[in-house]
């Protein structure tokens, strides 16, 4: 059960809710305007608040969904983290749009929500605080996912191995974003 549900959830994670709308309401290509990525950030800035805020819904239920229904079939926390997680790489790298995916901060909210709520709130808060003071969205998902891990390796241990690994996903993803906040150069809303 277990790898047939890491396979859904990959599959399922490689909906891209940005390139769907934007094809569907004939938007620009999210990976081909703005910042190029296919994430609801971006899609602000490219499609303006109902896209991105529908892009931001889809992403988010398609990390909840698997983690979720992980946890009905039966299956530990570490295995809902983990089927999760392949939700999350289903986003970065999308198997139906060449592997062209967004950050995956979105997806990643959806599986902590469904893995560990106080989690996921102790990241929305980090997340809207951040943003509220820089106006960075990189620099709010860069800050509020390290921060869930302490927290989780107190309440939920099992769960700290997979959101280590999503953590250090994030970060890399986030590479080209952390090079140009350290040289003044990132986008600010």
């Amino acid at each position: 059960m277990f790898w047939l549900l890491a396979i859904l959830a990959y599959l399922l994670g490689s909906l891209s809710f940005a390139i769907l709308l934007s094809r569907l309401t004939g938007s620009p290509d999210p990976r081909m305007s703005g910042s190029g990525n296919a994430g609801a950030t971006n899609m602000l800035r490219v499609a303006g608040k109902k896209l991105a805020t529908l892009t931001l819904l889809g992403d988010l239920c398609k990390g909840l969904l698997p983690v979720v229904i992980a946890g009905v079939a039966g299956l530990s926390l570490q295995q809902q983290a983990w089927v999760g997680l392949c939700a999350v790489i289903g986003h970065l790298f999308p198997l139906y749009f060449r592997f062209r995916g967004g950050k995956g901060v979105a997806t990643a909210a959806g599986m902590l929500l469904g893995l560990y709520p106080p989690a996921a709130l102790l990241a929305l808060c980090a997340w809207l605080l951040t943003f509220y003071l820089t106006r960075t969205s990189s620099l709010a998902a860069l800050i509020a996912t390290p921060l869930t891990l302490p927290l989780l390796a107190w309440q939920e241990p099992a769960a700290l191995l997979p959101m280590s690994a999503l953590t250090a996903l994030i970060v890399w993803r986030h590479r080209g974003n952390l090079r140009d906040l350290l040289a003044g150069r990132e986008r600010h809303f």
